[in-house]
């Protein structure tokens, strides 16, 4: 069985990821060109967005990594998890927090205030997908990639369970996976 076979459809294709990140790229490019840019990668789904983001960007950049989660299986917790830290001091940092996605909000609200915190120079968050339905903390991007309806999405870095990261597009995750829960 194929991990294709659990996919319902396509929401994102290679086609559009790779537009995606040129566009973001530029726009990231154009407005940190000149600062103390550190890219912050949420560990483990946005590490293939921010890979493939990185080399879009053209101004001096730094990439470290954070993870934190606020998810079991298909559910938010609401209690944010830290399991790893930055190496790079963020003090005095131009950050752009890199997300695979920005669905209720709780890890992203609660990662820009420990960075505030440690002094950063501005923060400020760059999410693959945008799911603003689901928002449970008062936060938005400052850039996004595409803004996906209230669906269960996997692939290009997101998971169900440690699923389907590398998938090289987006899907929709067939319900019966997940139903069980």
């Amino acid at each position: 069985m194929s991990l294709n076979d659990d996919v319902k459809k396509v929401l994102v294709t290679e086609e559009e990821i790779k537009e995606i990140c040129k566009r973001l790229g530029r726009e990231i490019s154009r407005d940190y060109e000149g600062k103390k840019l550190l890219l912050v990668s949420v560990l483990k789904g946005a590490v293939v967005f921010m890979a493939d983001l990185m080399r879009e960007i053209t101004c001096d950049c730094q990439i470290d990594f954070m993870a934190v989660s606020s998810y079991s299986g298909s559910k938010t917790t609401g209690v944010v998890k830290f399991k790893k830290d930055l190496d790079i001091n963020p003090d005095g940092c131009d950050i752009l927090l890199v997300e695979d996605i920005l669905d209720s909000g709780i890890t992203l609200a609660y990662l820009k205030n420990v960075l505030r915190d440690r002094n950063a120079a501005s923060i400020k968050v760059c999410a693959f997908l945008d799911k603003p339905t689901n928002r449970q903390a008062d936060i938005s991007a400052d850039y996004v990639g595409k803004v996906i309806p209230d669906e269960f999405v996997i692939g290009y870095g997101l998971d169900y369970n440690e699923k389907y990261r590398n998938l090289p597009y987006v899907g929709v995750l067939d319900p019966r996976v997940y139903s069980a829960e």
